[in-house]
């Protein structure tokens, strides 16, 4: 069997294979809804394949959205629909999963597909926005307002209200969101967070909140059920954060007894130059991991399109997961056309086993 197919274990959790459907917001709910919409999304992935299925940014507060369609996890009204995404996933043999999100300064926008558009406070469904600093994402978007201690404890104990919600609806593993200048990656880039109290400064002092979160959301998640973290490894600017920061911080998340860091980059700031290919940010999931060892599992994500990539990048040591996101867009039964390349067994769904 191939690395791509082997099962992995995470404390009591099965994954059957290593590829996890990346998060990737779809704004297709309505006031944090899961609809039917969500539950054929989500749920062909899973018959696909998938070793998990991930569900987009799930804004722990109604402020805390991206954009108006994103889905919620604010009221435990939302916890009957998630419920049933998740149990269709899991029924179809992939680890149902949920990522907990802030939005921060990049929230209160208006996105479907390519159109995407920051709304204002007044503007119809728009909200005020907070962030570390009153500091704006771009001309184009609000200047946020900047956070008090309350606020602080406020998002604290929104991201444990909805890990939570999580547990109720069956979903069996959480990310916290803090990558792509969303609210927590905001605190960890020295661009965005110009605080001057314990939550700003020094590094040790912006990553605090983060970590308090951790902290919160491991008292009420089962210690038998993995968690993991979304970062952004690097800013892509000079003065911003850097790969070096995140082998540290992924050094303090095995501390804090995390199980999986999910290695990105970028999204902090838009006039950061990106240069996008093949694999472009698995030197940072690489460097990390050999640093961390086998003390963390390291997921990958960015342009993975292949079997023999996916399998490639697991065979040489650099990441123990492969998180995809646009191929599964175009194609839901990646996995099981991948395992049909690489000649390994994978369940297929029994009225598509002539297909595959």
């Amino acid at each position: 069997m191939s690395k791509l197919f082997s099962p992995l274990t995470i404390k009591s959790v099965t994954f059957r294979n290593r590829i996890i459907t990346s998060p990737m917001c779809m704004y297709m709910a309505e006031d944090g809804f899961a609809s039917n919409w969500h539950l054929v999304h989500y749920g062909s992935r899973a018959m696909g394949g998938a070793g998990a299925v991930m569900l987009e940014a799930t804004a722990v507060q109604a402020d805390g959205r991206i954009g108006v369609g994103d889905l919620g996890i604010w009221k435990d009204e939302h916890i009957a629909p998630l419920a049933e995404v998740a149990s269709f996933i899991k029924k179809n043999r992939s680890v149902p999963a949920i990522q907990l999100a802030h939005s921060g300064r990049k929230g209160s926008t208006w996105a479907l597909g390519r159109e995407s558009y920051p709304l204002m406070p007044e503007d119809k469904n728009g909200w005020k926005v907070i962030a570390p600093s009153a500091i704006a994402f771009s001309p184009e978007h609000q200047t946020p307002r900047e956070m008090t201690l309350e606020d602080i404890e406020g998002v604290k104990q929104a991201f444990v209200d909805g890990a939570v919600r999580a547990l109720k609806a069956g979903f069996e593993l959480i990310e916290i969101h803090s990558a792509h200048g969303y609210l927590l990656n905001e605190f960890l880039s020295p661009i965005p967070n110009k605080r001057t109290d314990h939550y700003g400064g020094s590094r040790e002092n912006r990553v605090r909140l983060l970590f308090e979160i951790i902290e919160k959301v491991k008292e009420v998640w089962p210690a038998d059920l993995p968690i993991a973290v979304r970062i952004s490894a690097t800013d892509w600017m000079e003065e911003g954060w850097t790969g070096e920061d995140s082998i540290w911080l992924s050094t303090k998340l095995v501390e804090a007894g995390i199980d999986i860091v999910d290695v990105s980059t970028g999204g902090t700031v838009p006039t950061a130059k990106i240069t996008v290919g093949v694999s472009y940010q698995l030197l940072f999931a690489s460097a990390i991991k050999r640093e961390v060892k086998d003390s963390l599992l390291v997921g990958t994500v960015g342009m993975i399109t292949s079997s023999q990539q996916a399998e490639s990048i697991l065979i040489n040591g650099d990441a123990d997961l492969v998180f995809v996101g646009r191929e599964f867009l175009r194609n839901p039964y990646f996995p099981l056309e991948a395992a049909k390349e690489l000649r390994s067994e994978i369940p297929v769904p029994k009225p598509y086993e002539m297909a595959f």
